[in-house]
């Protein structure tokens, strides 16, 4: 019996996409795993991009779409047409930034309503009035979850960068 229940933790584990830990298994696992084996589907990765934002500034995609999510890379204060960050302090890397975010996110399907989570890299948090404003501008009355964070330093010298998850549903 002991044997039977190591060899379904086995296959169990060789057929399960989630990782698991052994001591943890059910004693009907081989059951599961065929049931697990039959229903999983594994969505694919669709890169996005557009010259409507600037290329991305090392090896990573603009957007990637995962099913009806859509995740987009970390946008600056850069001009697509130049290739080269805007000139006019944070407010106008933020919405410049912003205006790129939006070109992926639409390229892609979406729209600004539909962002569930930002996260916001500030240079400096004393530009964090400044960087709410031109958010609450440009997002309006819709209020996704947010995170903002100070760094010590961005691509590029940046002063401002954002990225987000898209509800593409």
């Amino acid at each position: 019996m002991q044997t039977a229940i190591r060899s379904a933790r086995r296959s169990f584990c060789a057929r399960t996409p989630t990782i698991l830990a052994r001591q943890h298994l059910p004693a009907n696992a081989h059951r599961l795993a065929r049931t697990m084996s039959s229903v999983t589907t594994h969505a694919s990765l669709s890169p996005i991009s557009t010259t409507n934002a600037p290329a991305a500034v090392g090896p990573y995609s603009q957007a990637i779409r995962v099913g009806d999510l859509l995740f987009v890379s970390g946008s600056l204060g850069i001009d697509p047409s130049s290739g080269k960050m805007v000139a006019g302090g944070v407010e106008a890397q933020a919405e410049q930034a912003l205006k790129n975010t939006k070109s992926i996110i639409e390229v892609a399907g979406g729209e600004v309503g539909r962002v569930a989570k930002t996260t916001v890299f500030l240079q400096s948090m004393d530009d964090f009035k400044v960087m709410n404003g031109i958010y609450e501008k440009f997002f309006g009355g819709h209020k996704p979850a947010r995170s903002a964070v100070q760094v010590a330093r961005l691509p590029l010298d940046g002063l401002f960068e954002i990225e987000c998850i898209v509800s593409l549903a």
